[in-house]
């Protein structure tokens, strides 16, 4: 899962003792044999609970869907022309699922290094900042 920080917006802390609560702004799972859970009864609970991406990385089918919560419904985000998926809520998050299905880990982590280093990123990043200083003031 990742989460934002409460000072920047996001919707869960970790407690003291190491919980979470509230709930994540992203949630991945990789299921094996528990594909029909994941993808049923999880994928339920993080739509029910506002978690705004769902990833369910299907191994046994080698399927991957990226879900974004629009209007209280998980919609599928497709990959672009290039097959790369791009994330909503973090703004850099490039993932390259073909390459990632067929093992192509070297490709997964150029894609991957290209979103941290495009535009959208580097707002991304000066908009954090840019809370969490106005948060401390």
């Amino acid at each position: 899962m990742l989460i934002l920080d409460e000072a920047v917006g996001g919707q869960a802390r970790l407690t003291e003792e190491g919980y979470l609560e509230g709930v994540p702004e992203l949630v991945a799972e990789i299921a094996g044999s528990s594909a029909a859970i994941d993808m049923g009864t999880k994928r339920h609970v993080c739509r029910r609970n506002g978690v705004p991406e769902y990833i369910v990385w299907q191994s046994y089918e080698n399927q991957l869907e990226w879900f974004v919560l629009t209007d209280g419904e998980y919609q599928v985000l497709p990959p672009d022309a290039d097959g790369i998926i791009r994330s909503q809520v973090f703004p850099g998050l490039w993932l390259a699922v073909e390459a990632l299905l067929n093992n192509q880990m070297s490709r997964v982590l150029e894609v991957l290094q290209a979103g941290l280093q495009a535009e959208d990123h580097a707002l991304f990043v000066k908009q954090l900042l840019q809370k969490n200083e106005d948060s401390c003031d």
